[in-house]
């Protein structure tokens, strides 16, 4: 070859899934769908690419630094969705004729072009797993979001988490009591989104007159009164800070929490109507089972997305807070209006389920497989191919996922090897004597590799008399005698 060798490499925030964190991934979108479709929603698919102006909503002006754009065959400019909301908003306008309300699912890869950070789960490509109820302005939609995400988290195995409820009304309410102006909402939302990363003293610094960043850069402040500020310290002292929510510590129980901010907005319009909703929603949730060591208030969540306009939601888990959210959303009541010109209230969530993976396998919870094959069908004699082609295809039509193995190497221990690397349950013997006999051995590989674990036969030829884990069975029986194995060891 005269061409010169390309370096195989990805670019950074990009992965390959290799067969074992594939697998664990898969069951991970598996058991969401399962859940998903208990609730009752339906699935959509959108295409990757949409016209800029879609996404943006500027018609290209970069204020969406994160986007990965792209020049279209007839230099139109489009962009990698970077969630999947924007491009479910585009579908409900589209297609006028589908059912109000519209739940659906969706399970999809989107793009951000920011920082990764890949031991926290943060990638540049990521799925998604939202689920969706637009056309519906009931609080009975955001009480099954939060019930969704509980769920899902259970049927994930993450071990203690915590969804963490805010409100941007409740925000609202809160420029009132600081007496800020409600132009300035956007800028004061931002600055306290950052309060998990950037911690109080910055945050009141950034909503003050600014501060110098580790590298000596300025951050401009905001340029808010010290008595608005206390304020604002005062109302998040009353609601719980995010940081004593995470630890466990000082966590209020949710009609706690409401009474004193009930307390603190006493003379603010509208607080009473607001706080009643969310004392519903509380009950609710109580009713159902779902209690303060689950779903917490904490009004200090300011979700970034511009679009949210009621109910806000984050999950935690409680084992590994320095993860963040791996489950998000909220209510979002004008998103549609953008490509109907009227209002339609929807509200949604989100699992992040590459940053979910990587949670589960620091916490040692996902499940980890190296194959998919229950059996090898192990290859001794090539004269006996018709019969090994016989046992494979009887097998799988039994619904046993069989491997035939198709290697190099004839010898039996090679094969054995092979089986025991990629992890396979039982392996199907059958040489010349096994033929002549009407009979084919099955080899228990769990109890080889525990005896081995275990050292209790050392000694090759001791092994070889001992055959641990392997007998024979009619040649009539091995669906059934495989069937019987694979129930016995949970396979």
């Amino acid at each position: 070859m005269t061409d010169a060798i390309v370096q195989p490499r990805l670019m950074r925030g990009l992965r390959d899934y290799l067969p074992e964190p594939m697998q664990a991934r898969q069951w991970i979108i598996d058991t969401i769908r399962r859940v998903y479709e208990l609730y009752a929603y339906v699935p959509l698919g959108t295409p990757a690419m949409e016209y800029l102006d879609v996404l943006t909503g500027t018609a290209g002006e970069s204020s969406d630094k994160e986007l990965f754009v792209v020049q279209g065959p007839d230099e139109e400019r489009l962009g990698l969705r970077f969630d999947q909301t924007v491009s479910l908003a585009r579908v409900v306008a589209q297609y006028p004729d589908l059912p109000r309300p519209f739940r659906r699912y969706q399970v999809q890869p989107v793009w951000r072009c920011d920082n990764p950070y890949e031991k926290r789960g943060r990638f540049r490509e990521f799925i998604q797993f939202d689920i969706d109820a637009v056309g519906v302005e009931s609080a009975l939609a955001d009480l099954e979001m939060i019930t969704a995400m509980c769920d899902t988290m259970s049927a994930l195995h993450t071990g203690p988490y915590r969804v963490r409820v805010s409100s941007r009304r409740v925000l609202t309410l809160l420029l009132k009591y600081a007496r800020i102006p409600e132009a300035r909402a956007a800028d004061v939302f931002r600055v306290l989104d950052k309060l998990d990363k950037l911690g109080h003293e910055k945050v009141r610094l950034e909503l003050t007159a600014g501060y110098k960043d580790e590298s000596g850069s300025p951050v401009p402040g905001l340029g808010l009164g010290g008595e608005q500020v206390d304020r604002i310290d005062t109302f998040l002292a009353a609601c719980g800070t995010a940081d004593r929510q995470r630890a466990g510590e000082g966590v209020q129980r949710r009609d706690a929490a409401l009474a004193r901010i009930a307390e603190l907005f006493r003379e603010v319009d509208g607080a009473e109507a607001e706080l009643a909703a969310l004392a519903g929603l509380s009950r609710q949730l109580a009713a159902l089972g779902y209690g303060d060591d689950r779903v917490v208030f904490d009004f200090s969540i300011a979700r970034g997305l511009a679009y949210y306009t009621g109910t806000v939601f984050e999950t935690e888990l409680c084992e590994l807070p320095e993860f963040g959210s791996v489950c998000s959303g909220g209510r979002y009541d004008d998103l549609v209006a953008r490509f109907l010109g009227e209002k339609v209230p929807a509200v949604g969530t989100s699992v992040g389920v590459d940053r979910m993976l990587v949670a589960l396998l620091e916490l040692g919870r996902a499940p980890l497989r190296k194959a998919t094959a229950q059996v090898l069908v192990t290859t001794l004699d090539d004269a006996l191919t018709d019969d090994y082609l016989a046992m494979t295809y009887e097998l799988r039509r039994a619904g046993v996922r069989t491997e035939m193995y198709h290697g190099m190497f004839k010898r039996f221990g090679k094969q054995v090897q092979y089986g025991d690397r990629y992890e396979i349950p039982i392996l199907v013997v059958c040489g010349s004597d096994e033929k002549a006999r009407g009979v084919v051995q099955l080899k228990d590989m769990a109890i080889g590799r525990q005896l081995a674990a275990e050292k209790k036969l050392a000694d090759k030829s001791q092994w070889r008399a001992a055959r641990p884990g392997q007998f024979d069975v009619p040649r009539g029986e091995l669906v059934a005698a495989v069937r019987k194995l694979l129930a016995e060891i949970g396979a």
